[in-house]
């Protein structure tokens, strides 16, 4: 058997089995993703040495430990050290780690290799690491699985989307595209260039360049397909080398995304009773059609209960949003999951309509006016900050939502908050005088907490 032997195990991850899977299991205990059921079609994931990029890869990898209907992973990474034409392929028969062996799926390889995009070239594979940095994870995450492995070089988006269309396969097969973001900018400018190229790829605009990302191409064609699919991309995280280790003159941007597709017409399970819902769009009509029914009912408007979902009756917590003519009317939540989901969002959508202070109680007339946000918060987690300036530093602009309390001061900016303050300090210090803290002011114990969002928003009629 041919086999394509680890070309950068000790450089970029430990190159002993037990010392790799100790890392690996590390990071992806302490990734901590939105509650979501979403079953990710496709993955973009960062590819650089795991002390660098390894937590926001983890982000990504996490949700995969329960995933045993993966039998298939098609990986794609740009080209770094040898130059080439095409999509290539390694011609060999496995690759290897120090957790194992993986086999290279045949019948993927008969099926890329009828594509004249698609060439075999083993020089190209032999010392690429954006596809190799991802495998062990791989193997943590689905144990048992066969790899179609492409290195990208000169292509264009649409030979990239061609070759995934032909390997796109059903559950069974997963798409996990490797790229890091802008390389080698200041800080500041990094985060603001990645922030953009966020804002891209969640439009699924394929249209990136290589200064936004070192894979582009393949990103690009995985966009393409996504918009022709119909997948909703989610951002899981967005950070740099300056925030997970070394200095912040020139650092390199790392993102995470994973992309879910459409549930088939009909294919919604019924069992007792109970619907389960997959999708983003159908969590989005059921928890707003809950949260809608909730504040109809309160003002004695006779309004159906949605189907009980499955994922309404686990612990979450919740924040409830009422927007008339784009203007806030409302925004009350919860940031700790003490009830049930569906429970919550009841809750806090009477309450955002009937309570909260800065506003007037909802009329009547008022209901088929305002349009209705729900977010779902993830368990809110520590941020290990020893000072202002290193608070600043750890936030992940657009991707956290914070949470700063300091005796019985609390107070709370959801993630969407980055909107209009972009810039980590502006962000806090509207916080800290949010909570009735004075701006810049540090203390050893005033707390820090993140938290991510899975929002669902109302669609304009």
């Amino acid at each position: 058997m041919r086999t394509r032997p680890a070309a950068v195990a000790g450089s970029f991850y430990p190159n002993a089995a037990p010392l790799l899977r100790t890392e690996v299991r590390a990071h992806l205990r302490a990734a901590v993703g939105p509650i979501s059921s979403l079953r990710p079609k496709a993955l973009i994931v960062p590819h650089a040495g795991y002390v660098y990029s390894g937590p926001i890869a983890a982000r990504a990898y996490a949700p995969l430990a329960n995933r045993r209907d993966i039998r298939r992973v098609v990986l794609l990474g740009p080209a770094h050290r040898v130059p080439v034409h095409g999509l290539a392929l390694p011609g060999v028969d496995a690759f290897e780690t120090p957790l194992g062996v993986i086999c290279v799926d045949p019948g993927a390889v008969r099926a890329l290799q009828a594509l004249p995009q698609v060439v075999v070239h083993a020089g190209a594979h032999a010392h690429e690491h954006s596809l190799e940095v991802q495998l062990p994870f791989l193997q943590e995450t689905l144990g048992d699985f066969t790899l179609v492995p492409l290195v990208v070089g000169d292509a264009s988006a649409d030979e990239v989307a061609e070759a995934l269309e032909a390997v796109w396969g059903g559950p069974e097969t997963l798409i996990v595209v490797s790229s890091d973001l802008s390389h080698y900018l200041p800080y500041d400018l990094a985060r603001r260039t990645d922030s953009h190229t966020a804002q891209a790829i969640a439009a699924l605009d394929p249209a990136l360049d290589h200064v936004q990302a070192c894979g582009a191409t393949p990103v690009n064609g995985l966009l393409m397909v996504a918009r022709k699919r119909g997948l909703c991309a989610s951002l899981l995280d967005l950070r740099n080398s300056g925030d997970t280790a070394g200095d912040r003159t020139r650092v390199v941007g790392y993102g995470a995304w994973a992309f879910s597709e459409p549930a088939p017409a009909g294919s919604d399970k019924v069992d007792r009773g109970q619907t389960t819902t997959d999708t983003h769009e159908a969590k989005r009509d059921v928890l707003i059609s809950l949260a809608r029914g909730a504040i109809a009912r309160q003002l004695g408007i006779a309004m159906t209960r949605p189907s009980t979902a499955v994922f309404l009756r686990e612990p979450g917590a919740s924040f409830v949003t009422l927007r008339h003519r784009r203007e806030l009317r409302g925004c009350i939540g919860s940031l700790e999951a003490r009830r049930p989901l569906g429970e919550d969002v009841e809750h806090n959508a009477r309450a955002a309509a009937f309570s909260d202070p800065r506003f007037e109680p909802l009329g009547a007339h008022e209901l088929d006016q305002i349009r209705i946000e729900v977010s779902v918060l993830s368990a809110p987690q520590p941020i290990g900050a020893r000072c202002l300036a290193d608070l600043h530093g750890e936030l992940r602009p657009h991707v956290d939502g914070v949470i700063l309390r300091f005796a019985e001061k609390r107070a709370t900016f959801l993630p969407k908050v980055w909107e209009a303050l972009p810039n980590p300090r502006d962000f806090i210090a509207h916080l800290q005088r949010k909570a009735g803290l004075p701006v810049d002011f540090w203390h050893e114990e005033l707390r820090a907490l993140r938290y991510t969002v899975d929002s669902y928003v109302e669609s304009e009629s």
